[in-house]
């Protein structure tokens, strides 16, 4: 079994600073498949110089939250609370929550057990496990990463107003749930349900870190109080607006991911990759040494995501169709190396 030097350095993706020094002799320029975010971003304009001198605008923020609530599908814009990356999110939850047991469904996204740390949280495989509807703060991804695991929106609504009836909150990362509308539940008004959002990640534009949460008005009024005044920056402001208005953007870059994505698995099939999970931002797969085919693809030029507890199994970013031929050569270089 090949090992990784500087694992830990690749525990999230776009570490290609550490990707060029661990591999400087890579093929370049690197082609990073190693995060879940769209490769074709909106492409609509950042904040004026303007409102670059000047404070973010509190109006805005409220328009923010409504354009967004709309594109959620969510009436109520009270219920929306915008912030500087669902990530922030994570780690100022654990504050507002109140004492209890925490359960993780996983795997998880590594955001969520370094945020609950203190607690010692569960790590529960389904959310039938009684050790997750019986604990006090259930955390799960869906459709999850890294896995891309998918949970019917009618099981979430259940569970989460069973769990709500006893006081219980039941969070769901809704992170790449634009590609699974069908599953989200932030439109749900239950009591004690919690969904986050990314801007970033389909729209992709991770550097303009602008997250959602979706929770109860009693709740957002805590969380406001919480992440200040002045939560989101004006770039975010700026973009977030035009995106999340832009409809037709949206609805043509679901449909062009989907195609993607069936690219990048005709690839990986005939490359001899089994595809074992995923959705539309990213792919899920299975190969008997992968941390040997993740040093193999980077000295390609190539980055993808390794997992420490998980060494048969990669997770790859769907390549722009520009891409393709790019990948197709560095994965028939890494047959050749086995």
């Amino acid at each position: 079994m090949a090992s990784i030097p500087h694992l830990g350095a690749f525990r999230h993706g776009g570490r290609l600073r550490e990707a060029t020094a661990a591999y400087p002799d890579a093929r370049g320029p690197w082609l990073d498949l190693s995060t879940g975010i769209n490769s074709e971003p909106w492409p609509g304009a950042r904040a004026s110089e303007d409102a670059l001198r000047t404070l973010p605008d509190p109006a805005l923020l409220t328009e923010l939250e409504a354009v967004a609530g709309r594109a959620f599908n969510v009436a109520d814009r009270a219920r929306v609370v915008a912030l500087g990356g669902a990530d922030l999110a994570l780690r100022v939850l654990p504050t507002l929550l109140g004492e209890g047991e925490v359960a993780l469904v996983g795997p998880i996204y590594g955001g969520h057990v370094e945020a609950w740390s203190d607690r010692r949280p569960l790590m529960v495989a389904s959310i039938d496990d009684r050790r997750a509807v019986d604990a006090h703060v259930l955390v799960l991804v869906n459709p999850n990463n890294p896995d891309g695991r998918q949970i019917s929106r009618a099981q979430l609504a259940e569970l989460a107003e069973r769990r709500a009836a006893s006081g219980r909150w039941t969070i769901v990362d809704e992170a790449f749930a634009e590609v699974t509308p069908a599953i989200s539940v932030a439109d749900l008004e239950i009591e004690r349900l919690i969904v986050l959002r990314s801007f970033g990640k389909f729209y992709g534009l991770p550097g303009v870190r602008l997250g959602f949460v979706i929770c109860d008005k009693a709740l957002g009024r805590k969380l406001r109080t919480s992440i200040g005044d002045w939560p989101v920056c004006a770039d975010a402001l700026a973009l977030g607006l035009g995106g999340y208005a832009d409809d037709a953007w949206r609805s043509t870059t679901a449909v062009c991911l989907a195609a993607q994505a069936r690219n990048l698995d005709a690839v990986l099939s005939a490359a001899g990759f089994g595809v074992v999970g995923g959705c539309d931002l990213f792919r899920w797969v299975e190969t008997p040494d992968a941390h040997r085919v993740f040093v193999s693809l980077c000295r390609q030029g190539v980055l993808t995501r390794p997992f420490a507890e998980y060494p048969t199994r990669l997770r790859f970013g769907i390549p722009a169709r520009r891409n393709l031929d790019r990948l197709r050569e560095a994965l028939q270089a890494v047959r050749h190396d086995a």
